[in-house]
């Protein structure tokens, strides 16, 4: 044959492709063979032709579109055009009328047909040519064309959606019916799948890694995988009979392909289950970044909802940035949404860790979410305003600045190296069987146990805190240390560095700043735990925050003398010297020209104890803007402490009109007589007297069933609880992230990470997906050689 026709070569079968008429530099699906699903577009109005993707690679794309579904924007705020003298929209009850292949563009506000799409052949105008297809269809007065377009028995449409139901049934496929499989073949085969899928599910629970260094028959370090099989196989003669060497070659379902198969289908049911649990809801959207393992930056996403008066927040998805622009970033969210069938007019509230590297960005990507959506209101993560006010602020003060650094410093000089860490831990437990043998401490179950120098980091909660309380605990042998180095150090600048922290830590200074550090923390630590919680509420925030303010000015006011006290006890133990406080304080340094001599007593109390407190006081005063502090105020007129005391009617007023886009003019005056009825209701019924928040108020509402009562008021209720509070959840997804992809697995895929922290984040989501739901999309992801 090949002596009269001649085998074309790759590089002339590309020139004769339609991508010929493409310039050589432009890129196009048609000159690959490798397509990624997770980065095809779901926007129907930003989709190649599926004629432009490569012939082998077509029906991946159809099958990767076909899981998808629709794309279907329910809760997008459709735009209205006018049609002569009316205006007209999008009605999303299509969606409901045609649920298997009516698609919605944001980018083109047009609808589209999704089998069309996928199988329509190239026959001109008919099945209305490109009208749901390329240009989309936006005739809003002409519902009747949808119908029109869906036709007949042998229409079209009807065609091209029999192609997609045979392309998801393998047993239609011409490589099924040349294999011939018998029954006990599928039976053998879904036994097979459903122990890979259940080895699976135990790995990315608990997340530990897939495969070992030599996965060979012979191998002793096969990887926990094979491991996993080769133990359910001891205990179960079904499994071993048709699995691993009793499985045909070409069908073990144990390769590395598989198990990311397996995990990517699990990842999406979890993910889908989540977005049908949100729904058309209101939701605010929780962003960081942080670098994983490789040194690559990854942008987690949570999505933070109310579902039956409950505080949900759902980690989604965590998406490899090439760069941190706020641009980039809004376009990832962008991509994210439109992939899930999410709308950015959903958006009621976006919540930014202050503290990243990535603040300056953040705030662009803020405001360029408020353009599209001016209800997405940003509020800062409350735990970093605490921790940053406290103490980032505080440095501002000279003498404060000076100690953190030497505490650093101390840190690094006895944190050098294992031996003197060991040191440090015998020294601190020699001084601890002193004290007890002298009845200074309390022995029992969890007390006095083996500790270390905990280093503060600017990013941590707590760190500083939990930095300055080991300092003073471990004080005597820290300094014990310090001398050990001063005397035996490897080299002179080591030996001077110790000296110099060794004056410095025993001077009344140094103990005094450590006092006042460790207190003014002291205050808000509970507070930045309490903030920690999933569920925490906006109002019963803002009331933690007025806790803490109001701890730190009962402080500067009546603090002094019990602070004094306490530092002149911690220096009498450990012999440093204390100042007169009558006497004129010397800095040691050279004194200003002209400056007026002050006490110990001036200098301590007022430029070192009130300064740093009221410096602390103002940067929380000024932390909230007059927008968002009036957002804030109206809030807590919810809630439902001290018998609704807050309540407020004029400022619940206020509150919604905050949120245009939700409550209308007709609204507007609908709650007005609402808000009245419900606070006569609440307040004289037993069932809402012991309330103590916003979120228990909402669940009682629920269960009271006044939500449906008092829808707008529910709905005032929902927006509040929406507002995120603080980026815990986000930073439980960087925690998780050192779990999955650590130092020994710093190749893993992006991909492959994200299918595994979804997993392993959402377990209990997780736990509700049945193996045969994860077998059926495992099954159709691909064609398979195997039969369910």
């Amino acid at each position: 044959m090949e002596r009269f026709f001649k085998r074309k070569s790759k590089s002339e079968l590309v020139e004769s492709s339609p991508a010929k008429s493409q310039k050589k530099n432009e890129s196009s699906p048609n000159q690959t063979t490798e397509v990624n699903s997770e980065n095809l577009p779901s926007d129907p109005g930003l989709r190649n032709q599926i004629l432009s993707y490569h012939p082998n690679v077509r029906d991946q794309v159809r099958r990767a579109y076909l899981q998808k579904g629709p794309c279907q924007p329910r809760g997008h705020n459709f735009p209205y055009k006018n049609f002569g003298a009316k205006q007209r929209r999008f009605n999303p009850g299509w969606f409901s009328e045609f649920p298997t292949w009516l698609e919605y563009s944001i980018e083109k506000d047009a609808a589209f047909c999704l089998c069309c799409y996928l199988f329509k052949p190239d026959i001109g105008e008919q099945s209305g040519g490109e009208s749901f297809i390329g240009v989309g269809f936006s005739n809003w007065k002409k519902k009747d064309r949808l119908q029109i377009h869906v036709g007949g028995p042998n229409s079209t449409h009807n065609k091209a959606w029999r192609s997609c139901e045979v392309l998801l049934n393998q047993k239609q496929h011409i490589e099924t019916i040349l294999s011939k499989h018998s029954n006990q073949d599928r039976i053998d085969y879904r036994t097979r799948l459903g122990a890979s899928v259940g080895v699976s599910r135990i790995l990315l629970q608990q997340g530990l890694p897939f495969r070992g260094h030599d996965e060979s028959e012979n191998s002793t370090n096969q990887g926990n995988f094979l491991a996993f099989l080769r133990w359910l196989c001891r205990f179960n003669d079904d499994i071993k009979a048709v699995t691993l060497k009793n499985a045909p070659e070409n069908m073990k379902l144990t390769s590395p392909d598989i198990q990311k198969d397996i995990s990517s289908a699990i990842s999406t049911e979890i993910i889908n289950a989540i977005i049908r649990d949100i729904g058309d809801s209101l939701f605010a959207i929780l962003v960081d970044e942080s670098c994983d393992m490789s040194s690559k930056e990854q942008m987690a996403i949570v999505l933070r909802y109310v579902d039956k008066g409950k505080v949900i927040e759902r980690f989604v998805g965590i998406v490899h940035v090439t760069d941190t622009k706020s641009s980039s970033l809004k376009l990832a969210v962008d991509d994210f949404f439109s992939r899930h069938g999410l709308s950015i007019s959903r958006l009621r509230g976006q919540g930014y860790d202050g503290a990243s590297n990535m603040r300056g960005e953040f705030s662009g990507l803020k405001t360029l979410i408020l353009n599209e959506n001016d209800s997405a209101f940003y509020v800062h993560c409350f735990a970093h305003q605490l921790q940053l006010a406290l103490v980032a602020v505080a440095k501002k003060h000279s003498e404060i600045a000076d100690l953190f650094t030497m505490v650093s410093n101390v840190v690094n000089v006895v944190g050098a190296s294992a031996k003197r860490r060991d040191m440090l831990r015998e020294k601190h437990a020699d001084a601890i069987f002193e004290a007890l043998n002298n009845n200074e401490l309390l022995s029992g179950q969890g007390l006095n146990q083996e500790t270390n120098l905990k280093r503060s980091s600017d990013t941590r909660w707590s760190s500083h805190y939990n930095c300055l309380i080991s300092l003073e605990n471990m004080f005597p042998s820290v300094i014990d240390v310090l001398k050990i180095v001063r005397t035996d150090g490897s080299g002179y600048e080591q030996k001077f560095e110790a000296k110099v922290l060794l004056t410095f830590m025993q001077s009344f200074s140094f103990i005094f700043g450590l006092h006042l550090m460790k207190r003014i923390l002291g205050i808000t630590n509970d507070l930045s735990q309490a903030l920690q919680k999933k569920d925490q509420d906006i109002v019963n925030a803002m009331d933690l925050v007025k806790i803490c303010k109001g701890r730190l000015q009962s402080m500067r006011d009546n603090g002094w003398d019990s602070l004094l006290d306490q530092v002149s006890f911690f220096c009498g133990k450990y012999h440093i010297e204390i100042p007169k406080m009558d006497d004129i304080f010397s800095s040691g340094g050279r004194p200003k020209r002209k400056a007026q001599p002050i006490t110990n007593l001036h200098h301590y109390h007022v430029d070192l104890f009130v300064d740093v407190i009221d410096i602390q006081l103002r940067e929380l005063n000024d932390r909230f803007n007059e927008k968002n502090t009036e957002l804030l105020l109206c809030m807590a007129c919810l809630s439902p402490s001290n018998s609704f005391s807050a309540f407020d009617k004029a400022k619940l007023m206020r509150l919604a009109q905050f949120y245009p886009s939700d409550f209308s003019e007709h609204d507007l005056k609908l709650l007005e007589e609402q808000l009245e009825n419900y606070i006569w209701d609440v307040s004289s019924n037993d069932e809402f007297i012991e309330l103590k928040g916003i979120t228990d108020l909402a669940q009682k509402m629920v269960e009271t069933k006044k939500d449906q009562i008092y829808p707008l008021v529910y709905l005032l209720l929902t927006l509040a609880l929406i507002l995120p509070v603080a980026t815990a959840s986000v930073e439980r997804v960087f925690s998780a992230m050192n779990i999955v992809k650590n130092r020994l697995r710093n190749r893993m895929g992006d991909l492959w990470m994200n299918d595994c922290l979804v997993a392993y984040i959402e377990k209990d989501i997780f736990n509700s997906i049945d193996d045969e739901v994860v077998m059926q999309r495992f099954q159709n992801m691909k064609t398979r050689r195997g039969q369910l």
